[in-house]
């Protein structure tokens, strides 16, 4: 197959790249200009796909920007494969941030109403709609909303990253690792299982519908995260400082339900959190002679 693939650089892209090997991969170098550009710029490197990968986005920033990355940078992308390759299945990917805040110990179904606290939520959500329209005009489109990836990669801008990094370094002599509350539940999910859930979408025959979830299906509470990580490091657990995200203590829990992921697709998570939290570089000591 022949797939192209935006926001292959980025943290999730690089895993969905290692997915999708085997297959003609197409990942523009410039996928967030060439989006934002105009539907002129990518139309060209549509023609001839059998599928469209979108893992490209912007996730900080002022709202213009939110909004540029993830909602017209989508509707240029959607009016390119329209105009060049309707007949390709597109692929976009999602954030459980749509979500907004949930009810503690009830998993979130696509058919929920989405809630947005942030900025960010609210551009992905207007991206989600932008694709969900499509998908009911009788195009192939689908949105695979993600919940909260962690493994090989992760960055310093979300939690897993910055508490791996911060426990590595105590580990290497740093002073102790710290962090901010760490009262809420999320759902955590590996990097390579999303990627592998965007394989099976991209590749998949059958008509898939225009929302799935891809999460762990588990609610892990933030301070258990915490202490398997520092168990992982042989460090003791951070230190819990103040001044928070007002984002995340507005969302106090995160738990994905898989029902329809798993009809659709026949995917489930397979790789477990302490697995995602060593191969993000802890308990490299234990594992040495």
């Amino acid at each position: 197959m022949r797939i192209v693939l935006f926001g292959g650089a980025g943290f999730l892209g690089r895993h969905v790249a290692a997915a999708l090997t085997g297959h003609d991969v197409v990942a523009p170098a410039r996928s967030a200009v060439d989006l934002t550009a105009g539907p002129e710029a990518i139309a060209g490197l549509l023609r001839g796909a059998d599928a469209i990968v979108n893992c490209a986005g912007v996730t900080t920033g002022p709202a213009a920007g939110l909004a540029a990355g993830n909602v017209v940078a989508v509707a240029h992308l959607l009016t390119a494969w329209e105009r060049a390759e309707p007949g390709a299945r597109l692929v976009h990917l999602g954030s459980a941030a749509e979500y907004g805040a949930a009810a503690p110990g009830r998993p979130v179904a696509e058919t929920d109403e989405p809630e947005p606290v942030s900025a960010y939520g609210h551009s992905k959500l207007a991206g989600t709609a932008l694709v969900a329209a499509a998908h009911r005009r009788g195009l192939p489109a689908t949105v695979l909303r993600v919940f909260n990836p962690l493994g090989p990669g992760t960055p310093a801008a979300l939690l897993p990253g910055r508490l791996v990094a911060g426990l590595r370094a105590a580990a290497d002599g740093g002073p102790p690792a710290t962090t901010g509350p760490l009262d809420g539940h999320r759902d955590f999910v590996d990097a390579r299982d999303v990627a592998a859930a965007v394989r099976t979408a991209a590749t998949a025959r059958a008509p898939l519908p225009a929302l799935l979830n891809v999460g762990s299906g588990r609610a892990t509470a933030l301070r258990d995260l915490a202490g398997l990580a520092a168990a992982l490091a042989e460090q003791p657990p951070p230190a819990e400082l103040g001044g928070g995200s007002a984002r995340s203590a507005a969302v106090t829990w995160q738990q994905a339900d898989l029902a329809r992921v798993t009809a659709a697709l026949g995917w489930r998570p397979r790789v477990p959190l302490a697995q995602s939290l060593r191969d993000m570089g802890l308990g490299v000591r234990a594992a040495v002679p």
